[in-house]
Order: C-alpha cells, then structure tokens, then sequence
C-alpha cells in the first residue's frame, strides 16, 4: 500500500532545487483537500472553514506546532470562521514537494475539527 502525502517525510531543499512546475506539482494537489489551490505556479493558498472562532484558533496552534516541528513555516491568517494559510518554500522562492506533504498534514489536522 502506498503512503499518503501526509506521512512521507518533509525534506528540506537544497539550494540548488528548482521549484515545481505545472506538470511536477499537480499530482500532488490532487492528494489534498480542495481549500487548496496553486497560485501563480509559486505558492499554495489554503481556507479552512470553521463553525467559531475557538477552534480555528486552537487549528491555528496545531498547525504552528507543526511548522515548528517540522521547520517550514507557513503565513497564517485567522478570523472568525476561518484560517487561511499561504505556503511555499523560500529557499527556492517556490514550490517543493514538502509544501504538499505539510498541507496534507494541515488536512489531517483540520479533519478533527469537522468530523466532530
């Protein structure tokens, strides 16, 4: 059985990778939730919908933690009913593999506070 976006691991890039292309990265948007989207073929937006504001805080924290753990930090904006996320890799000034491995793990995190 194949692994999930979610658990392989989060490599860092090295200076000398390329950012994704068109082609590269579409496959794996298509293993992530649809608050995804690629744009301008240099970064991944997320919206996540949330029923308060309490959860999207604590979701916030969550994903905080893991940008912590894991050493790739996100920008993130929260509000009521809402926490939107923009990623991608600054070292390359675009996209790698590990922006998609985090949103996958940003869906997992998020499917806990939908499925409640």
């Amino acid at each position: 059985m194949a692994r999930s976006l979610a658990e392989e691991e989060c490599e860092a890039c090295k200076s000398d990778d390329e950012p994704l292309t068109e082609p590269e990265y579409t496959g794996y948007l298509r293993e992530i939730d649809d608050v995804w989207e690629v744009v301008d073929d240099h970064h991944l937006e997320g919206a996540y919908p949330f029923d308060d504001f309490r959860d999207a805080l604590e979701f916030t924290y969550e994903i905080g933690e893991l940008a912590e753990e894991e050493w790739h930090h996100p920008d993130i904006h929260l509000q009521w009913g809402e926490v939107r996320v923009e990623m991608w890799t600054h070292k390359i000034d675009g996209l790698h593999k590990t922006d998609f491995v985090m949103a996958a793990r940003m869906d997992r995190i998020h499917e806990k506070y939908v499925n409640v």
